[in-house]
Order: structure tokens, then C-alpha cells, then sequence
């Protein structure tokens, strides 16, 4: 039974994707309060569901995290192009049929791009 106040649930991933985003754009290492505070508020979040979500972020080597006091101040693992290598790993990971999907982002590759991915495959840089 839906409410006039229901939302629409969000896609998976996407609260990671969101909180490592604004993670990679901290210049410094932030608490979860902080982490919820420089969120879209279009949206009720918990302190604990940013809190989990972090925590699961942690245990896929997505972000670090330090001791601060009590709390952990965390840290995504890498620059943008990293960010955006671990969501393009996500979105595929939603997908039972990892070879149509990567047949198909292979062919709308540009020249310059499928060449470079055929020389990373092949060891080349």
C-alpha cells in the first residue's frame, strides 16, 4: 500500500554512489554527519543509513576510514576516474548477463577508445 508521501525507492548503488561522489569532492576526510549534511536533501536519510552505507563502502575497498574520537572520518580510494571505474563495476554487477552488456558497451565505444581498451587487455599502454 502506497502513501501520497511514498518515494520512489532509489537504484541500487545509488546512496554509494552519491556518498562516494561527494567523498572524492572533500578536501579532507569527512564524518558521517558531515557525509549527510553535503547530501541531496531532496530525501530523509538517517545518520545510521549513511553510517551502513559507509561501513559497506569500507568493506569493498571503495573508501578509507581513521579513527576520530568516537566516529571514523572517511575517504574515497582514488580520484574521479577511479569513482568512476568502481560504478561502471556496480552497474554491471546489477546485470545477470555480463556479456551482452559488455558486447554492447564495447560497440558504442568510440575508435579512439576501443583501441585503448585493446591495448590495456593486451598489456599496452
Amino acid at each position: 500500500m502506497h502513501s501520497d508521501s511514498s518515494r520512489p525507492r532509489r537504484k541500487p548503488g545509488a546512496l554509494a554512489t552519491e556518498i562516494l561522489t561527494v567523498l572524492t569532492e572533500a578536501e579532507a576526510a569527512l564524518t558521517p554527519g558531515e557525509v549527510l549534511e553535503r547530501l541531496p536533501q531532496d530525501r530523509k536519510l538517517s545518520y545510521s543509513t549513511v553510517v551502513t552505507t559507509l561501513t559497506r563502502l569500507h568493506e569493498k575497498d571503495a573508501v578509507t576510514r581513521e579513527r576520530d574520537g568516537r566516529a571514523f572520518r572517511y575517504s574515497a580510494n582514488g580520484d574521479p576516474s577511479t569513482l568512476v571505474a568502481w560504478r561502471m563495476s556496480r552497474l554491471l554487477d546489477a546485470e545477470a548477463d555480463h556479456a551482452s552488456v559488455l558486447t554492447r558497451f564495447v560497440s558504442d565505444l568510440s575508435e579512439k577508445d576501443e583501441q585503448t581498451l585493446r591495448n590495456l587487455l593486451a598489456g599496452e599502454e
